[in-house]
């Protein structure tokens, strides 16, 4: 049997990274960098289906042999799953240079990975706790491209504080370390910090890859394709306007859920947000995002 048969899934459609030298075959790294709740898995999900990439089936840091500090594997970060970035020892931790082995993780990585065609040449990550290592990737991975994405603040904030109560009813899943603080408050910091590590990363960067908003991507996918493709020529049959399993039980095209997720704020939750974030307005200004007038 031909190595070719022995790396195809059973739709003969998928090549196995385990089979393939992908230290010879990748060419391009590119790196999905932005906050969690911003849409980075539809995006994803998009890239892998593409003939040119090399994919994971879930995000970098949960794969198998992962070195690298986070709530779950780490007793000093736990209960503060997703909003991980809303207190600074939390930020140092996943910051720490030193608590990476990324050499490892490439290898990891690579033996995990999965192509649609075994001449696959760009190799994809998306996790969104690398926010504030994008150096680190600069070095440790060759060509190292990016894809730096931003969303609606209000928007992540409220994704992230319902999924957050809903994880929070099952007896096994850690409560997060709220501090005497609300969680709306800790949401919003977390999401802040996210956009201050964005800018300075487009600031830094931004000559690696490309920058563009959720909305952007939802409403103008067509164009957002184009400019990824300059950023990564290898990607020429990108489509942005199709449709993919969303939570496992139906297919949609991407659609912009901001204003029905903001809707669904109620006036405490956006007062708790907005004195946090008047604190940051210059980032949220930065990227376009207004202050919400609580009478709106």
């Amino acid at each position: 049997m031909s190595t070719e048969m022995k790396d195809r899934a059973g739709d003969g459609s998928v090549f196995l990274g385990v089979h393939r030298d992908l230290e010879r075959l990748v060419t391009t790294h590119l790196f999905v960098i932005c906050p969690n709740h911003s849409g980075s898995t539809f995006l994803q999900k998009v890239l892998a289906t593409s003939r040119r990439t090399w994919n994971l089936p879930e995000e970098g840091r949960d794969t198998l042999g992962f070195v690298g500090p986070g709530p779950e594997n780490d007793g000093r970060l736990t209960g503060s799953n997703k909003i991980y970035f809303a207190k600074k020892r939390w930020l140092d931790i996943l910051a720490d240079p030193a608590a990476y082995d990324w050499p490892r993780n490439r290898a990891t990585w690579y033996f995990q990975a999965y192509a649609r065609a075994h001449r696959a040449t760009v190799f994809v990550e998306k996790t969104a706790r690398f926010l504030p290592v994008v150096g680190d990737l600069v070095c440790h991975f060759h060509n190292a491209k990016f894809l730096f994405m931003v969303r609606n603040p209000y928007a992540v904030c409220e994704g992230i504080c319902r999924q957050l109560r809903s994880l929070q009813r099952s007896p096994t899943f850690p409560r997060p370390a709220l501090e005497g603080e609300r969680l709306e408050t800790l949401a919003a910091r977390h999401v802040a910090t996210c956009l201050e590590l964005q800018s300075c990363n487009v600031e830094t960067y931004g000559d690696r890859g490309v920058f563009f908003t959720y909305e952007a991507l939802c409403a103008e996918p067509e164009r957002v394709a184009h400019a990824i493709h300059l950023a990564v020529p290898e990607l020429d049959d990108l489509n942005l306007r199709q449709r993919l399993p969303v939570k496992g039980r139906y297919d949609a095209m991407l659609t912009d859920m901001n204003a029905r997720q903001i809707a669904d704020l109620d006036a405490g939750q956006i007062a708790a947000i907005n004195r946090e974030f008047q604190q940051h307005r210059t980032v949220l200004d930065h990227f376009g995002y207004e202050i919400m007038d609580l009478d709106r």
